[in-house]
């Protein structure tokens, strides 16, 4: 019987760090598969910030590097000017994407930045201890809202940073995917895919969401942590294309 499936070359062999059922994994080795298929490895950059996957290039084999908090983008884009014909892309969680380094992002998507950005929406800090991220869900309990967040009492609302920057006259594609089940992870590969292919067509800004699970702030377990994307996460994030050429 022949071998069917493989470690991607552009994934290292690593044990992990991260926390059972947490979606970075997976992640990880969907761009790893999805920079194969393009055969992009020697000439692909990645950059990540602090967060979880601050870590990222230890398991991806090819050149990455870090940024501080926020600031992914910003790197990003002296990297891309530097070499234009590299295909750069940023791994930034919710927390660091749509709160500290929320300039960072509304700008280089306004300029149109020809970077791919893969943002993984949790719903909370992953690394800090679990305290509210701007993508938090109503009635929420997070380290710092442990009633639940409330809009009323100055908390606010859900951040949905895909649907303001798909309103960008330079982003040219924007998508929201899933990691809760094998048909939606097939789907997020597609996306992110097309989102690399308009870079190496010399198009504007683009990013993909992923609704990711984080079981051990949510505090249950990896099966519950699934679920609870399909009935919760996805009526405030409902996956889909927002903006293509």
């Amino acid at each position: 019987m022949s071998t069917q499936y493989l470690r991607p070359s552009s994934l290292r062999h690593r044990e992990t760090h991260y926390c059972p059922g947490c979606g970075h994994g997976i992640l990880h080795r969907i761009v790893s598969e999805v920079i194969d298929e393009l055969d992009i490895r020697r000439t692909t950059a990645a950059v990540a910030p602090v967060g979880c996957a601050v870590v990222a290039y230890n398991y991806w084999n090819f050149d990455c590097s870090e940024a501080a908090h926020g600031r992914a983008l910003a790197v990003a884009t002296g990297i891309k000017r530097v070499s234009p014909d590299l295909c750069v892309f940023t791994y930034q969680g919710d927390g660091d994407l749509a709160s500290i380094g929320l300039a960072e992002t509304v700008h280089a998507a306004n300029r149109g930045e020809r970077l791919t950005c893969i943002f993984v929406n949790n719903a909370c800090y992953g690394m800090t201890g679990g305290q509210m991220a701007p993508t938090s869900l109503i009635g929420q309990k997070t380290a710092t809202t442990p009633c639940g967040r409330t809009p009323d009492t100055g908390e606010g609302w859900p951040l949905k940073i895909s649907d303001l920057l798909a309103q960008l006259p330079g982003v040219c594609f924007v998508a929201r995917c899933a990691l809760s089940s094998p048909k939606e992870i097939q789907d997020t590969a597609r996306q992110i895919k097309t989102a690399f292919q308009h870079q190496l067509d010399k198009r504007g800004f683009s990013l993909v969401e992923v609704l990711s699970p984080c079981p051990t702030i949510w505090q249950k377990n990896p099966v519950e942590a699934m679920a609870w994307i399909d009935t919760e996460m996805k009526k405030v994030f409902p996956p889909g294309i927002l903006k293509t050429p």
